[in-house]
């Protein structure tokens, strides 16, 4: 029996690949090149998240793409005070802001920081007087930042 392959010799292709899914249940997909580095265990604190939702919450309203907080609030399907209490993480002094938002992740239980124990330090007009509550606030044992 003559077939065309009988007689071919094999061909070998050398490459990187790996199975790839597109999101929970979705098929898999052979993807070229090497398989993405797996994410750091742990998660973001959710403090850290609504301080950066608070600026991107600001530059939206800066740009005029939403109107004001309230229009915020219907977007977010959140109430007018909930907006108005994340909104207030952007009167912390910058300084407490970069260190919130680089705060490690959370390996297990609960985060080391919470917003109830922020919201006091941003209602204070002072950046001296925030500082100074910042400082108490990590030194704290049960609630140091880490």
């Amino acid at each position: 029996m003559n077939t065309p392959n009988a007689h071919a010799t094999p061909l070998t292709v050398a490459g990187t690949v790996h199975f790839d899914r597109a999101g929970r249940g979705a098929r898999k997909v052979l993807r070229l090149g090497p398989a993405p580095a797996e994410p750091e265990p742990g998660r973001v604190p959710r403090v850290v998240r609504l301080l950066a939702l608070a600026i991107r919450f600001d530059r939206l309203l800066r740009d005029g793409d939403v109107a004001d907080q309230a229009a915020l609030a219907r977007l977010g399907h959140v109430t007018r005070a909930r907006v108005s209490q994340i909104m207030s993480l952007l009167h912390l002094a910058p300084d407490i802001q970069e260190a919130v938002l680089f705060l490690p992740k959370v390996e297990a239980g609960r985060a080391p920081l919470l917003l109830r124990d922020l919201l006091p330090v941003a209602a204070t007009p002072d950046w001296k007087a925030q500082r100074a509550l910042w400082r108490k606030l990590a030194a704290r044992p049960d609630r140091a930042p880490r």
